[in-house]
């Protein structure tokens, strides 16, 4: 890790220290790996509600009379289809098909958008942006005035609630509210999302006003059971809910149809858009690798990089994500691997310090929703 003085920081860095942070190196950013334990964050997200420091993610502004367009022209789904207070998810392709990021495009106003991308990519998606930026559009990179909490899990609304007197129920999934007030701090965008697969909120909000809004959502959970999370349980929430993170199931090389994304690339949309063509020459012929679920029969842990073989030991692919999911109390991974090899049932191994282990294609997400 670098020094750990030498790392970004989010303006909740202070509030760490004093829960008792693990503060890890995460993409050139000081970021919790943890507060009381991986398992017991994960849990407390799983059954009553969890807050999450987010505030390392990108947020750009896209503003102008021809905002709609130069947007749709770079993200795989069709913003056309967004009214105002909705969010999509989508991605952003190079020529080739290959993933510049995934993101979410919230639409504040018919010529006004919002992209929030991945902490990592924020310079050169910036970059890419303005590269291709055409007619009346601004674009600009907010990131550092914006703070992001995300509360997640069944008891998120309830605990939220009582900050607020605007109906959070009537805050459908992928809708927005703007302008909240919650505890008294004005100007919160509210949003029903998450990266954990429960229900939850993402609150966007003035960097300066960020301390003071998580110690009342501190206060205000504590009855309910909110638990303090670090990256650890988010990661292992968001495996377990087959939800790809970018550098591993999506890269430059990994396109959003490879990676299981396609429910957000619409190829016949109206605008094109960049990487258009090699998408739908995927979609129309089928993709020769896949991101597919694997499970390890037996003791061993897949890991990012871990290369698979298929029975008859021929190497087929790697390792993107993998843990002993907390929840389904067995090791499971994500691997991007050639198509044939994908289907359910599909006997693999999996080479794992060494030693070949057993594993078999199943299912995702692992950990299904009712």
């Amino acid at each position: 890790m670098k020094e750990e003085a030498a790392l970004k920081r989010t303006p909740l860095y202070s509030e760490y220290q004093k829960y008792g942070a693990k503060v890890i190196d995460f993409g050139g950013w000081a970021m919790p790996v943890q507060f009381t334990g991986i398992l017991h964050e994960h849990e407390a997200v799983r059954t009553k509600a969890g807050l999450f420091d987010v505030s390392h993610m990108g947020e750009i502004l896209v503003e102008g009379t021809e905002a709609e367009d130069y947007i749709n022209g770079l993200l795989t789904n069709d913003v056309s289809k967004l009214s105002v207070n909705k969010a999509q998810y989508t991605a952003m392709c190079y020529e080739d098909g290959g993933t510049v990021d995934d993101l979410l495009v919230y639409k504040l106003g018919n010529e006004r958008f919002l992209l929030v991308i991945n902490a990592a990519n924020i310079e050169k998606d910036y970059e890419w942006m303005k590269e291709h930026v055409q007619g009346e559009v601004m674009v600009k990179n907010v990131s550092s005035g914006i703070a992001q909490l995300a509360v997640q899990g069944p008891k998120a609304e309830a605990i939220l609630q009582k900050l607020t007197e605007t109906d959070l129920s009537q805050i459908g999934f992928f809708q927005f509210e703007q302008d909240v007030h919650l505890a008294g701090i004005p100007n919160i965008l509210v949003s029903r999302t998450g990266y954990t697969g429960e229900d939850g909120f993402e609150l966007y909000l003035a960097s300066d006003q960020a301390a003071a809004l998580w110690e009342e959502v501190i206060k205000a959970g504590e009855p309910d059971g909110l638990v303090l999370c670090g990256l650890g349980a988010r990661d292992t929430l968001r495996l377990e809910s087959r939800l790809p993170l970018y550098g591993q199931e999506l890269t430059s090389d990994i396109s959003p149809l490879e990676a299981g994304i396609g429910f957000a690339v619409k190829t016949n949309k109206d605008t094109p858009f960049i990487g258009q063509e090699v998408l739908k020459k995927q979609k129309e012929e089928g993709v020769k690798r896949k991101i597919a679920g694997i499970e390890i029969i037996g003791k061993g842990i897949p890991r990012t990089g871990y290369h698979i073989f298929s029975e008859a030991g021929e190497k087929i692919g790697m390792i993107t994500s993998g843990t002993h999911s907390p929840s389904l109390k067995k090791p499971l991974g994500l691997g991007l691997i050639a198509a044939e090899q994908a289907g359910i049932g599909t006997k693999l191994k999996v080479e794992i310090r060494h030693k070949m282990m057993a594993a078999v294609v199943v299912k995702t997400p692992f950990y299904p929703k009712e």
